[in-house]
Order: structure tokens, then C-alpha cells, then sequence
């Protein structure tokens, strides 16, 4: 079979050096380390094809992967698996008239805002990682990152895609209009998949102007309650793209390892970014040159970077129903202390949404003790387990916590239509 795979791609893109290999046995997060015996790196969607076929044939399963940013081990293959490298598909190509972009899965998103830039526009969809962060990755997850609150989802970007069955098979559907309605929606489907149905080769994305000018503002306030009711208002101006929460204790840490100055002291702080000055509270540090901008996002942006440093970081990425967001970023901490008396709780977020990364240090990766400890506690406040990042294989053993059975049966029976042999990313998305 590796010579197989080598004769579709070629023998450099071929790798079975551990040396080389061990870098796709891990995620991000450091918690969840499987087996890469063979990564293959398909360069056009015809060898994606190619490659599934042969796997497809030798009955072998296949792991997509793209940035491998997960954190929910949601692309960590397993012994006897073949993981597919999707990074080498580079195709991205921007039409200025119809505002759409065609980017195939290996561009990152960082590429994509450059290339729309050049052109007035913008992709909507915006994360801290940006930069290794990939088109095909984010579709799988259904990726939300910074500006849900004005624009939504990965999902709502998406006007067509192409995609590689479990069997070779090739399926695309770019029309490049929102108005198409002639059948089943596909790109919607296998957004937030995780790569369980299908290997996205490409995409047709939506594209909407760039902003006429960026203001950033942030304030502190003096609890989180106070933080989440303006965060909440705030979500609600149409001006605004981004509104997130920062505490305390995540923004100390972050000036620590990064040497930021510190902001004025707060229980709780509020960075949102608009198109206007207007409304802009007189407490506030506000930034309009692209220099500063850069370094006010810096507070919320090196989070993740900043308790990386403390070691493997339990990462729970959930939402709760704005009601209840204040209580629980107020009670989670004790919550996990009351078990874990060591441990630190970082929390931050896309607040105009609902959204809390719950960071938890000082505990063993392994403990998954933990885990049901904070989805349960997210769960009994109507919240649900995963908010961008998906389920992976993390988080499968919680599902039916906010799926029914009846959901839980037609999501099989949808795996089945498209991968009858279960050679698509196993054990992801499925307890």
C-alpha cells in the first residue's frame, strides 16, 4: 500500500520516519498523543481521490488533517490508521465582482485575509490561529472564532465545496450565489462533521467588504457580572464585530509571560472592536492605529499562549444561554477547586455569544474526572459541551448529554450514507 500512496503523491509526500511522523500524533493541547504510522500528503484534490480509493480498497481508515490545531482530539490517529496531510492544497483564487473566494483546504485563514485584502474584502471568520489554522480544518469544526457575534458561524460563510468520499468518490457543488435551492445543502452538512463523512478538498466562501476603519476599546469593570451585562448590550450595536471577556487573573498572567503593561486593575475586562468611536465609554483605552489595535487584541489573543506555558491545559470549550453566563464564570472555579484544590482556571471568551474557554491547569492531562465535572456544570445551566472547537474524540463519551437518542441514531445513519465501512476519521463524533 505505501507504495501505492507514493506512486498517487509521490515519495517525498510519503512520510513514515517516527521523527517526522510524530508531529500528527499529537494536538495542540499536548493532552491527547495517538499513532502516526504513515502520512500521506495529497497535492490536488484528483490524488485526495486517489488516496482514499486506495485506502478505501486495503480497508484502512483515514484521519484528515489540516493545521491540527484541535484541541479536542478530533484529528490524533490511531495504530493501523493513515493520516491525510490536506495542507499542500493551496488553490485560492478571489473574484472582486461576485465577493466570493475558492480556497482549497490547506490555505489558512490568514492566507485568505491577505489575498481578500488586496481585493477591499474580507473573510468573516476570525481566529487567534489564524496563521496555521486552515480552510479545511475550520469547515470540519464548524469554526466560530472572534466575530460569531456579527457574522456567525464558519457555516454561514459557505456557498459551495468540494469534497472526497470514503470510496474515492468526488462531490463539488460551487455555484457561487446564496440563492440556490435544489436540494440538499452539502456545504452545511459537512461543516462541523469533523471530517467523519467526507475529506473537504475545497471551498466557495463568502467575502463582505473590509471595515472603513477598526476601533478597539478596552474596559474594566468591577465584577463579572457587570462585564457580561455590557458585553451583552454591547453585542447588540450593530457597530460591533467583537465583544470579549477577559478576568483578572488571565490578563495578569498574559502581561507576565509576554511583558504587555499591565491595563488598570479590574475583576473583569471587555475588548471590543467596532467601526465607530461612537459610544465609546470615557474609562476606556481605545486604539485606532493599526499598532495599537495589535497591541490591545494582544490581551486577549496570547490567552492561550500565555497558560500553554503552565503545561497540558484541560481546554472545555462550551456556551451558555446568556442568562446564565455571569453565575457560571462565577461558580466554575470553585466548582472545579472544591475537587482539584491545586489546579488553575483560566477563563475567557467570546462573551457577545455565549461562548467560555474554560482553561483548567495543574491537573493530569489524563483526568477525565474533570472533564464531566465542568460539561456536566455547563450542561445543568442549559449550556451546551462544545462551542467551535466540536466533539471529537474528547468529548464523545458526552454527547448524549445534549443530543437525544433519536439525534443520536439519524447522526449514524447519516455516517453510514456516506462511509458504510467507517474508514472516516473513527471514534470521532461517536461514543
Amino acid at each position: 500500500m505505501l507504495s501505492e500512496l507514493a506512486a498517487i503523491v509521490g515519495a517525498s509526500h510519503v512520510a513514515t520516519d517516527p521523527d517526522i511522523t510524530a508531529a500528527h500524533a499529537r494536538d495542540w493541547t499536548g493532552r491527547f498523543v495517538g499513532t502516526a504510522d504513515v502520512v500521506v500528503s495529497p497535492g490536488t484534490d484528483e490524488e485526495v481521490a486517489a488516496v482514499a480509493a486506495a485506502c478505501a480498497a486495503a480497508r484502512t481508515p483515514m484521519v484528515p488533517q489540516g493545521g491540527n490545531t484541535s484541541l479536542v482530539a478530533g484529528a490524533v490517529p490511531e495504530a493501523g490508521q493513515v493520516v491525510v496531510d490536506l495542507r499542500r492544497l493551496q488553490r485560492l483564487e478571489v473574484d472582486p465582482v461576485a465577493r466570493v473566494a475558492v480556497a482549497g483546504a490547506g490555505v489558512t485563514i490568514g492566507a485568505l485575509h491577505r489575498a481578500a485584502a488586496e481585493h477591499g474584502l474580507r473573510y468573516a471568520v476570525d481566529l487567534a490561529s489564524r496563521d496555521t489554522a486552515t480552510v479545511g480544518g475550520t469547515i470540519a469544526t464548524n469554526a466560530g472564532g472572534l466575530r460569531v457575534v456579527r457574522h456567525g458561524m464558519t457555516r454561514a460563510q459557505l456557498l459551495g465545496i468540494g469534497a472526497v468520499l470514503a470510496d474515492g468518490s468526488r462531490v463539488e457543488h460551487r455555484p457561487g450565489f446564496v440563492r440556490d435551492n435544489t436540494g440538499y445543502h452539502l456545504p452545511s452538512l459537512l461543516a462541523g462533521s469533523e471530517g467523519t463523512l467526507a475529506l473537504v478538498t475545497s471551498a466557495q466562501l463568502r467575502l463582505i467588504p473590509l471595515m472603513a476603519g477598526r476601533v478597539v476599546a478596552l474596559q474594566g469593570f468591577p465584577s463579572i457580572e457587570a462585564a457580561v451585562v455590557a458585553g451583552t448590550a454591547a453585542a447588540a450595536d450593530g457597530r460591533v464585530e467583537a465583544v470579549e471577556l477577559m478576568l483578572r487573573p488571565g490578563v495578569e498572567l498574559v502581561c507576565t509571560v509576554t511583558g504587555l503593561a499591565p491595563p488598570p486593575a479590574a475583576a473583569a475586562y471587555l475588548l471590543t472592536e467596532s467601526s465607530s468611536p461612537d459610544g465609546l465609554p470615557d474609562d476606556a483605552l481605545v486604539a485606532l492605529d493599526p499598532a495599537d489595535v495589535t497591541r490591545l487584541w494582544s490581551y486577549r489573543e496570547r490567552h492561550a499562549e500565555a497558560i500553554a506555558t503552565l503545561g497540558p491545559t484541560h481546554k472545555l470549550d462550551v456556551t451558555l444561554p446568556q442568562p446564565m453566563l455571569a453565575e457560571f464564570l462565577t461558580a466554575v472555579p470553585g466548582v472545579v477547586a472544591a475537587a482539584y484544590p491545586d489546579a488553575g482556571v483560566w477563563l475567557y471568551g467570546h462573551v457577545g455569544d455565549g461562548n467560555v474557554h474554560v482553561n483548567v491547569t495543574g491537573v493530569d492531562s489524563g483526568d477525565e474526572e474533570l472533564s464531566d465535572l465542568v460539561l456536566r456544570a455547563v450542561v445543568d445551566r442549559r449550556g451546551t459541551i462544545s462551542s467551535e472547537h466540536g466533539v471529537g474524540r474528547a468529548k464523545a463519551r458526552w454527547l448524549h448529554l445534549v443530543r437525544s437518542p433519536a439525534e443520536l441514531a439519524l447522526f449514524h445513519r447519516i455516517k453510514a450514507a456516506f462511509d458504510p465501512d467507517g474508514l472516516l476519521n473513527p471514534g470521532v463524533l461517536s461514543a
